[in-house]
């Protein structure tokens, strides 16, 4: 039972063939530098990478080039595949379980553009390249806003005149749901219990918390847009709205520049020049200060947040760190958590420093808090869910 999960950008495609039955990447690529005279397609088979460079003028030429390569290696998608699950960043108030793509529903995919202008329209030519590649197989959409449609109104409601959030669709519907949903599920089975209240910090180039008890989710830190909430690697995070008004007046910058500038030139590229962690903690180690503010702001925002969960559950059982800086950053795990022992929450250093694709606990034995890393994995969830989809069609 393969699935090919397709997650498409505004300049690049991001591809994975997932074997369902026990999780395997078969094969992932990735398409970069669409629309550039040099283009870039990536695959990657049993550990071994092939590479092409040409120009790739749209998404068409990219995919239509990943699939050669694909044949090439013996993997007929036409044939070999169940269904190609598509992310799709945001579902608004319409889509909240994984959806089987028809014309209908690609245009109301289309329509929620103004929600998500950023992603919604690279997601959607995604998906019109992909069924016209492949057209005999079943296309699934699977919502980053998901997970946290049923966030209890008192989470969700902005305080704003509620006749504008209504007529707009104004309200907080949380990203990154699919590796929410995932990693609390696999905290769960980790630990052999279903009735946790977690707090799950995915801290990526993107960042956002949860707070999930039972299962359920009870908040997030994203709101309308992926905007809000953490300090990320090029978006600001919270701000004070007010912001936004002084811009314009003062600096004379039109809702576009303002939009450029709170998404892909704040966060740590804002502050230290830098979105890489890794280089980000190069500069920290060669003494350069702005970079050291970018950090302490990043973990001042994160411990905020952390705070404001452990109050939201009132008890509090695990806190999880995934995706590639919380996987992998112990430096932030650590800090994050630093002197929260009178809330039993104590780090062991030496679990903390192991490096690992497994689940691992990084808290103490003596911790009445379990403190986890768990490697996300949406590519296995996304298609897992357009499995479910695909086996129900009538």
């Amino acid at each position: 039972m393969s699935v090919l999960v397709v997650n498409s950008g505004s300049s690049s495609v991001k591809f994975q063939l997932v074997d369902t039955r026990n999780g395997e990447a078969l094969a992932s690529g990735l398409v970069e530098q669409i629309g550039e005279p040099e283009g870039r397609v990536v695959l990657e088979i049993g550990g071994e990478d092939t590479e092409i460079r040409r120009e790739i003028a749209d998404h068409g030429v990219g995919l239509a080039a990943a699939f050669e390569m694909l044949a090439d290696a013996g993997i007929d998608l036409g044939s070999d595949v169940t269904a190609v699950g598509h992310r799709v960043v945001h579902g608004g108030e319409v889509f909240y379980q994984p959806t089987l793509i028809d014309d209908a529903v690609l245009q109301q995919i289309s329509d929620l553009s103004s929600l998500a202008p950023l992603h919604n329209p690279p997601n959607v030519l995604g998906i019109e390249v992909a069924r016209a590649q492949l057209p005999g197989v079943p296309h699934v959409a699977v919502f980053d806003t998901a997970f946290f449609h049923s966030l209890p109104a008192a989470a969700s409601t902005y305080a704003i005149d509620r006749d504008v959030a209504k007529a707009h669709g104004i309200r907080r519907y949380g990203f990154h749901g699919t590796s929410h949903e995932y990693v609390s599920q696999r905290v769960a089975e980790f630990l052999g219990r279903s009735d946790l209240n977690q707090i799950v910090l995915h801290l990526g180039n993107g960042a956002s918390a949860s707070a999930i008890a039972g299962g359920v989710p009870i908040d997030t830190s994203m709101g309308l847009t992926p905007l809000e909430g953490l300090v990320m690697g090029t978006r600001s995070g919270d701000i004070d709205p007010g912001v936004v008004m002084h811009l314009r007046r003062s600096a004379d910058m039109d809702v576009d520049a303002i939009d450029q500038l709170l998404n892909r030139a704040s966060g740590l590229k804002g502050l230290a020049g830098v979105n890489d962690f890794r280089v980000l903690g190069q500069h920290i180690a060669g003494g350069d200060e702005n970079a050291r503010l970018a950090y302490d702001v990043y973990i001042h925002r994160l411990r905020k947040y952390i705070g404001a969960y452990m109050i939201d559950l009132g008890r509090l059982d695990v806190i999880t760190f995934t995706a590639g800086v919380g996987e992998n950053a112990a430096n932030v795990r650590a800090d994050s958590l630093a002197g929260l022992e009178g809330f039993g929450i104590e780090i062991d250093e030496t679990r903390n420093a192991v490096r690992s694709k497994e689940a691992r606990v990084i808290s103490t034995d003596s911790s009445t808090v379990t403190v986890l890393v768990v490697p996300t994995n949406e590519e296995l969830a996304i298609a897992r869910a357009a499995e479910i989809v695909v086996q129900n069609i009538d």
